[in-house]
């Protein structure tokens, strides 16, 4: 039996609902999921992270005090991880940390993407090297610095013969198309996730998601609304292409319901439902017609969700990734510890063909505790 190589990987997404710490072994051909822990966001740094996304004045010092807070919120998440193990720090090689993303804007002409969460703090509170700033390489390179799971996806998911699409969706939905033969992987962001079905219900009833989609389950779509709000451009656009709460948020979503202020609030709260699964569905269709479908994300929890996508994809097979082997929550945060990996051996870990970047590269830096 060889010696077990363990890391661990921490992710915090758009949808900013806690941070998950994975701990993972790489051992064996395929990675195997140790431990897990999600470590909530106290509710004080949320609003602080919400209103960093948004820009405003004296924006230098809350960025710098937020980057050692959530990198304190990190270190805990990792401690409280490695509580519920029998292992050290001094067992675990690296921690991969993707950060909490505050901008991401890659189109401009000066192209930039910013994750906050110290490395150096995260590092020093755990006693454990990190291995963080993965995106800002392939930007550097012209790329879009996401998504960065397609690569992991392809390792872990890809089966000869095997059409298959790989859904990831958090706040924000990016999808790989893994067609099983020798054609190139692809891999982008479709739009909404869940950020939008979140902020609705947060603002109107004042809970953190629409479990199980009920609430949205309870009302009825508006076409013309639905209509209206795909007409975005950014589904129109080509891939390489990755998106945010820069574009989807709260302010674009009034603008889009100035004219819908009658309906009823379920009926708006089911209309968003389906603009994310009409995009994803959209996108879908057009890789591939038919094949398998795999869901991983905080949407593959939602019954509604996955019940409205399975019938606009009418020739794939749906279900999640834990049919696959792969815990449907904890795929991004053991793509962050393989990324972690990655790095530490020397490998590259991007794909050109998915973030537009001219070559793949090692991507992130290394943080040392000692």
């Amino acid at each position: 039996m060889s010696k077990p190589e363990y890391f661990i990987g921490l992710m915090s997404g758009t949808s900013m609902d806690g941070v998950d710490a994975v701990l993972v072994d790489f051992s064996a051909e395929h990675p195997v999921l140790i431990a897990s822990h999600t470590e909530a966001i106290p509710a004080h740094l949320l609003k602080k992270l919400q209103r960093l996304c948004q820009p405003e004045t004296d924006e230098i010092n809350r960025l710098g005090q937020l980057d050692r807070n959530i990198g304190k919120l990190f270190a805990q998440a990792v401690n409280h991880l490695l509580a519920k193990t029998k292992l050290t720090a001094d067992e675990v090689i690296a921690i991969g940390s993707h950060g909490q993303t505050v901008r991401h804007m890659p189109n401009l002409e000066m192209g930039f993407t910013l994750q906050i969460g110290d490395p150096n703090t995260i590092a020093v509170e755990t006693n454990i090297d990190v291995i963080a700033d993965f995106r800002r390489k392939d930007i550097a390179l012209g790329g879009q610095g996401a998504p960065l799971v397609p690569a992991f996806h392809q390792q872990v998911f890809a089966q000869s013969g095997h059409s298959r699409v790989i859904l990831n969706i958090g706040g924000i939905a990016n999808v790989t198309y893994l067609p099983g033969n020798s054609e190139q992987v692809l891999g982008f962001d479709t739009g909404p996730g869940n950020n939008l079905i979140d902020a609705f219900i947060q603002q109107n009833l004042n809970q953190p998601f629409d479990e199980d989609g009920a609430w949205a389950d309870s009302g009825t779509t508006h076409p013309d609304l639905l209509k209206q709000l795909l007409s975005h451009s950014y589904f129109s656009q080509a891939y390489p292409k990755s998106t945010g709460r820069e574009l989807f948020n709260q302010a674009w979503l009034e603008q889009q319901l100035a004219d819908y202020s009658h309906l009823d609030q379920q009926d708006i709260q089911s209309t968003l439902l389906d603009l994310t699964c009409h995009s994803i569905a959209n996108d879908i269709n057009k890789l591939s017609p038919t094949g398998e479908l795999f869901v991983c994300g905080g949407g593959a929890l939602n019954k509604a969700l996955m019940q409205r996508l399975a019938t606009l994809v009418p020739g794939y097979k749906v279900d999640t990734t834990s049919a696959l082997g792969v815990d449907a929550k904890w795929v991004e945060g053991i793509a962050f510890a393989w990324l972690a990996m990655r790095y530490h051996h020397d490998l590259p870990a991007n794909l050109p063909a998915v973030t537009g970047a001219s070559r793949a590269a090692i991507l992130g830096g290394r943080f040392k505790a000692r």
